[in-house]
C-alpha cells in the first residue's frame, strides 16, 4: 500500500506530515512526503526515515522575501509553484494508492490536481480551521485583499473568500491543469476541499465551530514523537538556576519586529526570569554576554517546554499545541495568517495570555508575561495539557489505511 503526502509550506506544514508518515509506515503503509527542498525539512525526514521528494523553491527563502511581494505576484508564484509539483508529484506518485494535500492553497490544489490525473483518491486536510468556511466567523484575508470592514455577514465574506481565491489561483491552477490533459475548474476552493476535508488539530485546543454544511473529520492534531535528547549545554544551563522563559518565533521572520529579542529579553529579565532564546528564522540572538541567557537552533520542543516557565512564540498551530501538550504557560505574539487565532485560543483556555499585535515591546510584553507567569496560569495549563490528545496521526492514519484496504473512497474524496 503506497501513500503519497503533498504539502508547501514552513515546518509547521512539513513536521504534521512526517508524524503521519510515520505512523503510516508502523502500519505497514509505503509513504513519500513531497515538500519544499529546505535542508532542514530533508534532516527532518531522515531523521524518520522518511523519503522526502523535493519540489519547489526553498520555502525560508519565499517567507523572508514576502514583505517585497506584491499581491500581482500572487498569480505568478502560484502557477511556478503547481508546474514545479505537477514536474516531481504526478511521477512520484505513480502507482500510489491514496494522495494527502495539504499545505498553501496552490499547492494543496496542485496536488489534488495530481491524483486526479492518475486516478486516485485523494483526502484535503488542514492544521487549523480558518480556511473551512463556517458562518460563525470571517475568513482569513489574502495579502492586498482586506475584507470589506462594513461587512457583518459572514457568508457574505465566505462567497466573497471563493471569488477572492478564484481570482488569485484559478488562471494558475487551470492552465496546469489543461497542460496534462484535465478540465478546468470553476471553483478552486471547493476543488481543494473536497467533499469532507480533515482538520488535524486538537478538539479541546481547536474546537470544530463548523455547520452541517460542510462534512469536516477532525482526527487530533499529528504528532510527530521527539525522543532527541537536549544539547548537554542546554541541559547545564536549564539544571543551573530557575525554569527560564522560552522566547522564539519559528519560522516568522519577524520583519516588523527588529528589535524582538531585545524587547523580549528586557521583558523577561524584568520579571526576575532567566531567558532562552531560539534563533528561528528570525536569527534572534542573544544581546549580551550575561549568563542568565542562552541561546538555541532547532531543538527538541517536546522535552525542552516541560523544563520552561512559559513559551513566548509566534502562534503556530504546532508550536502552541507542543506547549500546550507540556503544560507551559505561553505568550502568543501573533504575526500572520491563523495566529492570532491561536493566540484568542491560548487566552481563552486561560493558558497564558495573547500580545495584542505583531510587534512586541518591553511594555507590551512584560504585561504579557504578568499574566502568563502566575500560579493561576501554570494550574490551568497544567489542567489543560492532561486533556491535550497525543493519537491523531495515528487515527488519521488507520482511516486512511482502512479506506483503502475496504476499497472505499477515503473521507473527502
Amino acid at each position: 500500500m503506497r501513500v503519497v503526502l503533498s504539502t508547501y509550506g514552513s515546518r509547521g506544514d512539513v513536521q504534521p506530515m512526517a508524524g503521519l508518515a510515520v505512523r503510516l509506515r508502523d502500519l505497514g503503509a509505503e509513504v513519500r512526503v513531497c515538500a519544499p527542498a529546505d535542508e532542514e525539512f530533508a534532516e527532518l525526514l531522515a531523521g524518520v526515515g522518511v523519503e522526502l521528494v523535493p519540489f519547489g523553491p526553498s520555502a525560508r527563502a519565499l517567507m523572508k522575501a514576502a514583505p517585497q511581494l506584491s499581491a500581482a505576484d500572487l498569480p505568478r508564484r502560484a502557477a511556478e509553484l503547481i508546474a514545479g509539483l505537477l514536474d516531481v508529484v504526478v511521477p512520484a506518485a505513480q502507482g500510489c494508492d491514496v494522495v494527502v494535500a495539504t499545505g498553501a492553497t496552490p499547492a494543496a490544489a496542485g496536488a489534488r490536481t495530481v491524483a486526479e490525473k492518475l486516478g486516485v483518491p485523494s483526502v484535503s486536510v488542514t492544521f487549523q480551521q480558518l480556511t473551512l468556511p463556517s458562518p460563525r466567523r470571517r475568513p482569513l484575508e489574502y495579502p492586498g485583499r482586506p475584507l470589506p470592514a462594513d461587512v457583518t455577514d459572514n457568508r457574505v465574506l465566505w462567497d466573497l473568500d471563493a471569488r477572492t481565491i478564484n481570482a488569485l489561483f484559478g488562471e494558475a491552477l487551470n492552465a496546469n491543469r489543461a497542460s496534462i490533459g484535465l478540465p478546468p475548474v470553476d471553483d478552486v476552493r471547493a476543488h481543494v476541499l473536497g467533499d469532507r476535508p480533515w482538520l488535524a488539530t486538537d478538539p479541546v485546543l481547536d474546537p470544530w465551530q463548523g455547520t452541517a454544511e460542510l462534512d469536516v473529520v477532525q482526527t487530533g492534531a499529528w504528532i510527530l514523537p521527539d525522543e532527541r535528547p537536549l544539547p548537554a549545554e542546554l541541559v547545564a544551563f536549564l539544571d543551573a538556576g530557575e525554569p527560564p522563559v522560552y522566547v522564539g518565533f519559528g519560522s516568522m521572520p519577524l520583519h516588523a519586529s527588529p528589535d524582538a529579542a531585545r524587547a523580549a529579553v528586557d521583558a523577561v529579565r524584568a520579571q526576575g526570569r532567566r531567558v532562552l532564546v531560539a534563533r528561528g528564522w528570525a536569527d534572534l540572538a542573544l544581546i549580551d554576554d550575561h549568563d542568565d541567557c542562552f541561546a538555541v537552533g532547532e531543538v527538541n520542543q517536546q522535552a525542552l517546554f516541560g523544563r520552561v516557565a512559559a513559551v513566548v512564540h509566534h502562534g503556530g498551530a504546532g508550536t502552541t499545541t507542543t506547549a500546550a501538550r507540556a503544560g507551559a504557560p505561553q505568550v502568543v505574539v501573533p504575526q500572520v495568517a491563523d495566529q492570532p487565532y491561536w493566540a484568542g485560543r491560548v487566552a481563552d483556555l486561560g493558558i497564558g495570555a495573547a500580545h495584542d499585535g505583531p510587534t512586541p515591546t518591553f511594555a507590551s510584553l512584560s504585561a504579557a508575561l504578568k499574566t502568563a507567569l502566575t500560579p493561576e496560569t501554570r494550574a490551568r495549563a497544567a489542567a489543560v495539557a492532561d486533556t491535550v490528545r497525543s493519537d491523531g496521526a495515528t487515527v488519521a492514519a488507520r482511516l486512511l489505511l482502512d479506506a483503502i484496504s475496504g476499497e472505499r473512497p477515503p473521507a473527502s474524496a
